[in-house]
């Protein structure tokens, strides 16, 4: 197996995608807003890339935060919250923000499953920082370690009740940027003592089954290379330190934030100690290089996807969707006391 989740371009295959998926046989997928049209459709395209390899349990992920950030779109779709919205209610009501997350996140959860997506890149465990750049912004849970890490605990939880896997982000934290790592990559200079704010939420959840990391350059650890690509980062801060022993994905390596081709990148982030290079733009040419650059997949990585896998549907019964309605009523009657308040 390829150490890679790549892109596909469109509501279907292409013959080109199909045929060189089959041959890569790379660990997962990533969908976007141009791989999605209607629920028939989404369905009968998670299927082909199942039926690729003859396995139910494939990774197939989104980014289907709510908010700004959602691929699964109105009318067709729920639209859902950003996060904080949950972080406004815990000023009120730390028990109801929990369980308004948990109930939003078993919803949006029970959206991918009927779509045959296994795995939801959410929850953010990023701490906002004030004067931070908003890319992060409203997406986040918080500015209290506590708080965020507590709303990433039920944003999981309910996930995982409708069979998806969770992928908790951005390893080590991505709260004090200054730009967005789509167009540079940001420099934080906070010290080491300092960013244990930003440890805190990640070291709560170190046994989410899932991380991507941040493609921040962090001074205090590493004054050379970004988190994705720093094998001192990986190794002392999030496999150490915050004691993260899960599936560790790469944020997207087109990102602006990374210099070199893309399949350098991706050797590079692998050599590093990820698990998993994340290439999301769908570019035939990126992808044959990374399948010719990456080593095999590793025992210690497959073993890691295989127990991340293990915790989502199968598709063998359908998802017991009759169920949103009684999860979106009690979201939206404890948000309700944000609107009161």
């Amino acid at each position: 197996m390829l150490p890679a989740i790549f892109g596909l371009s469109g509501h279907t295959l292409t013959a080109d995608e199909r045929a060189f998926f089959r041959d890569a046989d790379p660990a997962g997928y990533i969908l976007f807003g141009r791989n999605v049209e209607s629920r028939a459709q989404l369905r009968a395209l998670t299927d082909d890339l199942r039926g690729l390899h003859g396995r139910n349990r494939t990774f197939i992920c989104i980014d289907q935060e709510g908010g700004r950030v959602a691929r699964m779109k109105p009318p067709v779709w729920a639209a859902y919250p950003p996060g904080e919205v949950f972080d406004r209610l815990y000023d009120i009501a730390p028990a109801s923000a929990i369980e308004a997350a948990r109930a939003n996140a078993e919803a949006l959860g029970l959206d991918l499953a009927e779509a045959g997506i296994t795995v939801d890149c959410l929850p953010l465990l990023d701490v906002r920082q004030p004067g931070a750049h908003n890319v992060i912004g409203d997406r986040a849970l918080g500015s209290e370690p506590l708080r965020v890490a507590a709303l990433g605990r039920a944003t999981l939880d309910g996930l995982a009740r409708a069979g998806v896997a969770g992928v908790v982000k951005h390893m080590p934290g991505h709260g004090r940027t200054n730009t967005d790592t789509h167009k540079a990559m940001p420099t934080v200079t906070a010290s080491a003592a300092e960013l244990e704010i930003d440890l805190a939420p990640f070291r709560r959840l170190a046994d989410a089954p899932i991380a991507m990391t941040g493609h921040l350059l962090f001074t205090a650890w590493d004054a050379r290379n970004p988190a994705t690509l720093s094998s001192k980062v990986i190794r002392e801060v999030i496999r150490k330190a915050i004691g993260f022993d899960g599936l560790l994905l790469t944020d997207d390596l087109d990102m602006d934030a990374l210099s070199g081709s893309v399949p350098q990148r991706a050797l590079r982030a692998i050599s590093a100690g990820c698990d998993i290079a994340l290439n999301c733009w769908a570019e035939m040419r990126d992808m044959v290089d990374m399948a010719r650059a990456l080593p095999a997949m590793t025992a210690k990585a497959h073993e890691r996807l295989d127990r991340a896998l293990a915790l989502t549907s199968d598709f063998t019964q359908p998802a017991p969707i009759e169920r949103q309605a009684a999860l979106f009523a009690t979201r939206d009657a404890l948000l309700a006391h944000v609107a009161r308040a």
